[in-house]
């Protein structure tokens, strides 16, 4: 698993049917990488929603989430509309979990739970992999997003 000072590998993922989203055009602002194993589970359910209420909050520090799982875009699409998320899940399907890989929290098939926070330069700042069965919460985010805005 990349860790703090490396440089964060960019990529190119679809947020929906019709559209991608590329990592280093986010340059300039610092961005918030949420892994985590699948749309639709409970867990990971209660950690976008969380994460969804968060979003002013990480506004605040010029950070934007992007949420990245194994699924595909329709998958993502659905999962969003239903859980009425204001921000991108990113499908890292095709090649399967290439991104995943890239980042080092692949395994048996799907995206590990883990966080990235990554600076407006591309260099991680934060990272943490968390038990598959539990919500991380924010406060490691937003302690790391304090510790950008600090320095």
């Amino acid at each position: 698993m990349l860790q703090k000072g490396d440089k964060a590998p960019d990529f190119t993922l679809s947020a929906t049917p019709e559209r991608s989203v590329t990592l280093s055009n986010l340059r300039g602002k610092n961005v918030i990488l949420a892994f985590y194993p699948a749309d639709w589970s409970p867990v990971c359910s209660d950690q976008m929603t969380l994460y969804n209420e968060m979003l002013k909050y990480f506004e605040k520090y010029n950070a934007e989430l992007l949420g990245i799982s194994v699924d595909g875009a329709w998958c993502h699409k659905a999962f969003a509309k239903v859980r009425q998320l204001n921000f991108d899940l990113l499908s890292d399907f095709e090649p399967k979990g290439e991104v995943s890989r890239l980042y080092g929290v692949y395994d048996n098939g799907i995206s590990q739970r883990a966080l990235f926070v990554i600076d407006a330069n591309g260099i991680i700042q934060w990272s943490y992999l968390s038990p598959i069965g539990e919500n991380p919460g924010a406060d490691g985010i937003i302690k790391a997003l304090e510790d950008i805005k600090s320095n």
